[in-house]
């Protein structure tokens, strides 16, 4: 594979794969891999650092637009080539297989091990909220959701797409209940509650800017569908659909749920609530069980995000094994089921991490580079539209160039931001993306 494509690029069958994933899974994989603890746990650290609720609603906003800006340009880009492996794939193929690499390797660790264990830890604790204390050992069940949601996608590709399906849809049904009756039964007038600084000089402060950074985790998982292009049937409708309807469900679930946070309880509460806000929200706007039921909601939300993660992740490394003879076996797949031994190396990461928890500064120090990679990849469309006039389009980025120079720009910012305030964030990133260059010097055939 090189920066000069394949003859088969708008569609045809490099790695070929079964097309099993319609319009609905993949849509749902979107919305599973963006709705997991961020939501549920930021707004109170927002409203301490920023002091101004519509600020705080006003950064959920601008992350929503970054997102689906995002979301535009890769419709773009994976519509016309619709092959497994997401950043990995687009950059190898826009720029150079170094690139891509990088990408990939920082994807492994990063991008999906480092947060699926993440998600299983919070899962774990979630579920013992909603039973009414430590009932079951966190570590145990952690671990017993990244076996289980692993097994399901390794050996099915099918029977992964149901239970993905099921559960995000319980997830949004959920969600979007709980947001329904919290704006009925909210106090609106919470929001303009005295004591708060001015929304313009809140949104010009450092504080907002590093508020945005966190939204923008919060929303991180809208590329989803780009990881499994290579398995969706008519991806040149299909992908750009559920990218797009994805991104855009999950941005009015998050301010949906967000105005319920501050309808439902004042904002000193929220603060002191920090990571337990939508706990503290829905006990004031329903009593003490509701928290409980909320955290059976979230805990039931995470199995999703898990299963998402596990879904998505594995295909990045199996095209790297398409393309690397030294690490082949990582594209081994069963019949009619997902890629074995890269689910099973992402899995191990993952409990390794759940076992040492080494994860958190993990996520911490190197998400910052997540961006710069999907910066980069927005900004393929740029250079393809340039170098290939003729390569065919399904669907071209709405907007643009607004929408993508918005996109990188915003990424761009965010990522020098990061340097300014943390320069260990860009030593330690800058170290895992020089690891990838070294292990495709060696892995590559």
């Amino acid at each position: 594979m090189g920066a000069g494509g394949d003859a088969d690029d708008a569609g045809g069958t490099k790695g070929a794969v079964d097309r099993r994933l319609g319009l609905p899974t993949t849509m749902l994989l979107v919305v599973a891999s963006m709705v997991g603890t961020g939501v549920f746990t930021t707004t109170g650290y927002l409203l301490r650092d920023i002091g101004s609720i519509t600020a705080m609603l006003f950064a959920w906003g601008v992350g929503g637009v970054v997102a689906l800006f995002g979301a535009l340009a890769y419709a773009e880009l994976v519509a016309a080539l619709p092959h497994n492996g997401g950043e990995y794939q687009l950059l190898s193929r826009i720029y150079h297989p170094s690139v891509g690499f990088a990408a990939g390797f920082t994807s492994m660790v990063v991008g999906f091990s480092a947060p699926t264990a993440a998600s299983a830890i919070a899962f774990a604790q979630y579920t013992n909220i909603a039973l009414g204390g430590e009932v079951l050992p966190p570590t145990a069940l952690a671990l017993a959701l990244i076996i289980t949601t692993s097994a399901v996608h390794a050996f099915e590709v099918g029977v992964g797409g149901g239970f993905q399906n099921a559960f995000t849809a319980a997830k949004i049904l959920l969600v979007a209940l709980f947001v329904g009756a919290g704006l009925v039964a909210g106090d609106f007038g919470l929001i303009e509650a005295e004591g708060q600084v001015d929304f313009v000089t809140a949104i010009a402060s450092p504080a907002f800017a590093v508020g945005l950074i966190f939204v923008s985790f919060s929303y991180s998982g809208w590329n989803a569908a780009a990881y499994v292009a290579g398995e969706v049937r008519d991806p040149k409708k299909n992908l750009p659909r559920a990218l797009i309807l994805g991104t855009g469900l999950v941005s009015l679930l998050y301010l949906g749920l967000n105005l319920v946070f501050v309808a439902g309880a004042d904002m000193p509460t929220l603060i002191e609530a920090e990571a337990g806000v939508g706990a503290v929200a829905a006990i004031a706007l329903f009593g003490e069980s509701a928290g409980r039921t909320l955290a059976a909601v979230i805990a039931l939300g995470l199995v999703s995000t898990v299963g998402a993660l596990v879904m998505t992740g594995p295909r990045v490394y199996e095209a790297m094994g398409r393309d690397h003879g030294a690490i082949a076996a990582l594209a081994r797949r069963r019949a009619g089921g997902g890629p074995l031994i890269a689910i099973g190396l992402q899995s191990l990461i993952s409990i390794a991490m759940v076992l040492t928890a080494s994860f958190d500064a993990l996520v911490t120090y190197i998400g910052f580079t997540l961006s710069f990679f999907a910066a980069l990849t927005v900004g393929g469309v740029f250079l393809l539209r340039h170098r290939e006039p003729d390569l065919p389009r399904p669907y071209r980025t709405f907007g643009h160039p607004f929408t993508s120079l918005t996109f990188i720009a915003l990424s761009a910012w965010m990522v020098v931001f990061a340097i300014q305030q943390k320069p260990v964030v860009a030593l330690v990133g800058l170290g895992t993306i020089g690891a990838g260059l070294v292990t495709w010097r060696l892995v590559r055939a």
